[in-house]
């Protein structure tokens, strides 16, 4: 069995891609004196000094995500501490564009700090590895997203309704801007189609929170839109909401790959994606023009009647098929992430 420290642990991507019959995946450590375990804290693993502690309980580390707040210092001392021990650090892309941050600048200073020690890179997409090697030279081996939904609830029977057309605006970070797309699904030709909003209520106390006012979102909903604020989904709730809609657009101006692509294809909703990054490799889905330079209205009203007509249409693939699909994904990313491992601890094990 090869133990594997994750940045982070605690995490349904990371639970996806470990094999619990080769790995062991330790869990995420938390801070003494913690009494909010769901809140989110720096990953105590890309602390050196803590980091010094653990050394000779796992065997490798692997960083996904969770180093936003860590300068690329302290990143570079915590790869001197691992070559000096001997032990290998994985890294997986899934963001080459950091969806929190408008500047880019830190994000890639960390990313390159983090990817020249890496011995082994691992990302999502084809393109995504295009870009990691150019940049930072570095080859990469692609492994698609896995399975969001949980498996068994994959393929379930979808209500037959007039499609319901939703955005959702999270907690309205950096990448994400929903009221230019808004607006255009409320013009002709699109004018009269179910359309739903929702926003996490962390946008309300966000640096963004100006933008949503009482008076903006009424004048939505006078205009017939489903506007809903609530609490971040649970994954129970989150299930329940893809159950809820048929088209979902993401309204991302940047980004690389998405999760909410793979639960929308999962849950049998057709996602309408924005071009920028690698979202559109993720799955066959409408694609249109969405970037820090502006939207292009015409190609989103063609992707979202795309959308919807392919929402009103039987599904391409039994539920049976699809479900049997992403599981063997599954397995597979599994086994050649464990390949990944064991490749990395033999380079060691020479060197």
């Amino acid at each position: 069995m090869i133990t594997v420290a994750s940045v982070p642990a605690g995490h349904p991507y990371v639970a996806a891609v470990v094999d619990p019959n080769s790995v062991v995946l330790l869990p995420d450590p938390t801070p003494p004196g913690v009494t909010e375990p769901d809140r989110w804290w720096p990953p105590r693993l890309l602390d050196p000094a803590y980091l010094s502690t653990q050394l000779g309980s796992f065997d490798l580390l692997h960083v996904h995500f969770g180093f936003d707040a860590t300068p690329p210092e302290t990143l570079a001392e915590v790869a001197a501490l691992l070559d000096r021990s001997g032990i290998p650090l994985i890294v997986t892309v899934h963001d080459l564009e950091n969806p929190h941050f408008l500047d880019q600048t830190e994000h890639h200073r960390r990313l390159g700090v983090l990817l020249a020690a890496a011995s082994a890179v691992v990302t999502l997409t084809e393109g995504a590895a295009r870009e990691i090697e150019h940049r930072w030279r570095k080859n990469s081996v692609v492994l698609p997203h896995p399975n969001v939904v949980p498996l068994e609830e994959i393929g379930a029977p979808r209500v037959h309704r007039e499609p319901v057309v939703a955005i959702h605006a999270k907690g309205l970070r950096a990448n994400i801007d929903p009221w230019p797309v808004l607006d255009a699904l409320m013009a002709p030709p699109l004018t009269g189609r179910h359309l739903r909003l929702d926003l996490d209520e962390s946008a309300l106390a966000s640096a963004r929170a100006d933008e949503v006012s009482d008076q903006r979102l009424s004048a939505y909903r006078a205009a017939g839109v489903d506007v809903r604020v609530h609490p971040r989904f649970s994954d129970a709730e989150l299930s329940g909401y893809l159950g809820d809609i048929d088209v979902l657009v993401l309204p991302y101006r940047f980004g690389t790959h998405s999760g909410w692509v793979e639960a929308c294809r999962d849950a049998g909703v057709r996602a309408v994606v924005p071009d920028c990054g690698h979202l559109h490799e993720q799955h066959l889905f409408p694609v249109y023009r969405y970037d820090r330079a502006g939207l292009d209205t015409a190609g989103l009203v063609r992707a979202v009647e795309v959308a919807i007509d392919q929402a009103s249409q039987p599904p391409s693939i039994s539920g049976a098929v699809l479900r049997e699909h992403r599981e063997h994904q599954r397995n597979w990313v599994r086994r050649q992430m464990t390949q990944v491992y064991s490749r990395s601890l033999a380079r060691e094990v020479v060197a």
